[in-house]
């Protein structure tokens, strides 16, 4: 099997090609790493290959803050420069003066 790598960083902003959402990446899976249920509960239609990274992201929309887990064919990167809200992201990131996020220390690796 092919090795892919992976084309978004942790701490990169990132948004749904598909759907109205937007996220910080905090977790990469060089392929498919969730359970068969979930991968076939996405319509078949837009359903993604799994042979690719999955993005594990703190994700929000207009409504509400979650986290998703997303294909690397279903994510663009966000320009906006716009902060996130999910109060998630505090936890593990600092936001520096250029408005990019970083690791915390007691985070990185």
């Amino acid at each position: 099997m092919k090795a892919s790598s992976a084309r978004f960083a942790i701490g990169q902003v990132v948004k749904h090609r598909l759907f109205a959402f937007r996220g910080l990446i905090f977790d990469v899976d060089p392929e498919f790493d969730n359970t068969e249920e979930w991968w076939l509960s996405i319509p078949e239609n837009i359903r993604p290959a799994k042979e690719q990274p999955f993005y594990h992201l703190f994700a929000e929309n207009a409504d509400t803050e979650y986290v998703a887990y997303v294909s690397e064919q279903n994510l663009l990167p966000d320009t906006s420069g716009e902060p996130l809200r999910n109060g998630l992201i505090g936890e593990m990131f600092d936001r520096d003066e250029n408005g990019a996020y970083r690791t915390k220390p007691s985070f990185a690796n």
